[in-house]
């Protein structure tokens, strides 16, 4: 019987007059199997974002040197308030293993967000953490002798070794790979620290040391876009200009970099370099938008971080006013100013000079990088650093 109520017609008498509903058998059923209706994902990085003073956006966009010695009471300050989107670690920021570790995470633990602490540790000529004073670090040959073996294996595991020394000090992001071709003969700066004068087998070694870094936990830095490798001239002291056209940087010298963000690569560091036939102008590509952002960003299609060379080369500092490199890389696209000679001025500069919108791009960029690839960051212990095993798995 109450089966069959339920399709009857319902009078309700309502404040003396009648109205009347007809309910369907399978109404309330419908009714209650429908989903609430779910509620829009939040963006917690666009949370955070929005509850930062612009002085800390703008912090977060410069990596200095770390401090040399100990914590200052300005560095402490600056640390607790609005502090640097992290530090390079240079030769002379290494003492004791222990000690060097001491204070790395003696920086974290002042920060709010996890603060990069990167460094130049490639192998070869460029090997930061040999200046630990009381231990020996694993001696890394030269990316090119691993480049000759053609053994994609040999540079995964080079990565690996990497990333675990550098996770006995506190380094969460390597400068390296250097995904430059070595197609000057003339090229000093790069030489041999490039993996090869063939731009596939720099393509493929390039990222199979970056997969041996990331997934033993620190990050890679593809460098120097868009290509040092065709350079005589040194950007640490005067502005490289290639006469590479268009179609030779597309057979060369992007290989490497096409392949790392068709990969996934997470962040490119743009170098000192000018083309002229490609950009129109003696632009150095790190404050040139037409190379940062309208060839890396927009037509490369690379989402990830983009950090300059350090700002305080001379292809840059010999050529334009301190105040205008700050501006201008920002201008290009740049979301981290690496090296900057006064990270103060570098963040006034930014200030007075580029849009909030602007800045908001980058550390979003920047948030959502730490929250992915940093913040579960672990150290390793004393054992890893030149250990006998990783002595034996970088030979060659």
């Amino acid at each position: 019987m109450r089966k069959f109520l339920v399709g009857l017609l319902v009078l309700a008498i309502v404040g003396g007059g009648a109205a009347i509903w007809i309910l369907k058998p399978w109404e309330g059923k419908m009714r209650e199997e429908q989903p609430a209706a779910s509620e829009p994902e939040v963006d917690k990085i666009k949370e955070k974002l929005d509850k930062m003073t612009l002085d800390e956006k703008i912090a977060q966009m410069i990596i200095p040197q770390a401090p040399r010695a100990t914590l200052s009471e300005t560095t402490t300050e600056k640390l607790e308030t609005a502090p640097y989107g992290g530090y390079i670690l240079m030769g002379d920021n290494y003492r004791t293993l222990a000690k060097t570790r001491e204070f790395v995470q003696k920086l974290q633990s002042l920060a709010k967000t996890p603060l990069i602490i990167t460094t130049d540790e490639e192998g070869g000529s460029v090997q930061r953490i040999a200046n630990i004073t009381n231990k020996a670090a694993t001696d890394i040959p030269f990316m090119y002798q691993v480049g000759q073996t053609g053994d994609l294996s040999k540079a995964r595991t080079v990565g690996r070794v990497l990333a675990e020394e550098l996770r006995a000090i506190g380094v969460n992001v390597d400068t390296a790979p250097d995904a430059d071709v070595y197609s000057n003969p003339y090229n000093t700066v790069i030489g041999q620290r490039s993996f090869s004068s063939d731009p596939e087998v720099v393509a493929k070694m390039s990222l199979a040391l970056a997969e041996g870094l990331e997934e033993n936990g620190v990050m890679a830095t593809f460098k120097h876009f868009p290509g040092h490798g065709n350079t005589a001239t040194d950007s640490h002291s005067s502005l490289p200009i290639v006469e590479s056209t268009r179609e030779e940087l597309n057979a060369v010298d992007l290989v490497p970099f096409k392949n790392a963000i068709s990969n996934g690569a997470k962040m490119i560091m743009v170098g000192h370099i000018a083309l002229p036939n490609v950009a129109g102008d003696d632009t150095p590509a790190s404050l040139s938008y037409k190379l940062t952002t309208d060839l890396l960003r927009k037509e490369l299609g690379f989402d990830g971080l983009i950090m300059t060379d350090g700002l305080n080369m001379g292809a840059l500092v010999n050529n334009y006013e301190e105040a205008e490199i700050y501006r201008k890389a920002v201008e290009a696209g740049a979301d981290l100013l690496l090296l900057p000679t006064d990270p103060e001025l570098a963040a006034q500069t930014i200030k007075e000079t580029i849009s909030e919108a602007r800045i908001n791009e980058s550390v979003y960029r920047i948030l959502d990088y730490k929250e992915k690839y940093l913040s579960n960051y672990e150290y390793l212990d004393d054992s890893y650093f030149g250990s006998e095993e990783h002595r034996e798995a970088v030979k060659l």
